[in-house]
């Protein structure tokens, strides 16, 4: 029997851990096939919501915020960029990278879930940020990239131009703050079962396979 699970990710579109926990999840459940009918909906999460424009170089960013060295950067970095590669995602050598303000990508996020992109998009923009080195922050890099997954750029373009969505998106991260959720990736499952960082499709196959097994017992 098929099981409709709803997975509510909170994540952030300048995180590495969030795109290899998203490509995680769905790996595990194309494993899992027809036994999970999944409703994944995307939520905004800024881990830097205080960044300036034009960003600023993540060596720098990452020793201010977490006292790291250029050594554990570069170890830690091969370490991301070979685990998003064995999940079928290309991800560049970052040590030279800048990393963004992502608020008005998220508020693009908002919009694409109305009309049925939302998942596209979000692949689209991990894609410009961590494959093609490009800044979630720039307005023509996110109109460039609704455009790529079908929604209608100008219809992006007005809305980039404006504050539209920008208190719906503030509102929705200060709700995930209150359940809790300091950390990204943080995956609930059901309202009710919370899996939290990038892990690997088989982590989240057999917590699916549980959880799928529960529902059935309870039901």
């Amino acid at each position: 029997m098929t099981r409709k699970m709803k997975f509510d990710f909170v994540s952030d579109i300048s995180c590495p851990w969030c795109i290899i926990g998203l490509r995680g999840l769905e790996i595990a459940l194309e494993r899992i096939g027809d036994e999970i009918d999944p409703e994944i909906v995307l939520h905004p999460f800024e881990l830097n919501p205080q960044m300036p424009a034009g960003g600023q170089d993540i060596g720098e960013h990452v020793a201010e915020k977490y006292g790291s060295t250029p050594e554990q950067r570069k170890a830690n970095g091969a370490v991301i960029r070979e685990r998003a590669a064995d999940l079928g995602f290309t991800m560049a050598d970052r040590s030279e990278a800048r990393i963004y303000n992502t608020f008005d990508a998220h508020r693009l996020l908002h919009w694409a879930r109305d009309e049925g992109k939302q998942l596209e998009l979000k692949h689209r923009l991990f894609t410009a940020y961590f494959t093609e080195g490009r800044a979630p922050e720039d307005h023509e890099v996110l109109v460039e990239c609704a455009g790529d997954v079908g929604l209608d750029a100008k219809a992006a373009r007005t809305l980039l131009a404006n504050d539209r969505f920008a208190a719906e998106v503030r509102a929705e991260e200060e709700q995930w703050r209150q359940q809790g959720v300091g950390a990204v990736p943080t995956i609930i499952i059901d309202e009710r079962y919370v899996i939290s960082g990038g892990q690997p499709p088989e982590a989240f196959e057999r917590a699916l396979r549980k959880i799928a097994k529960e529902k059935a017992l309870a039901s």
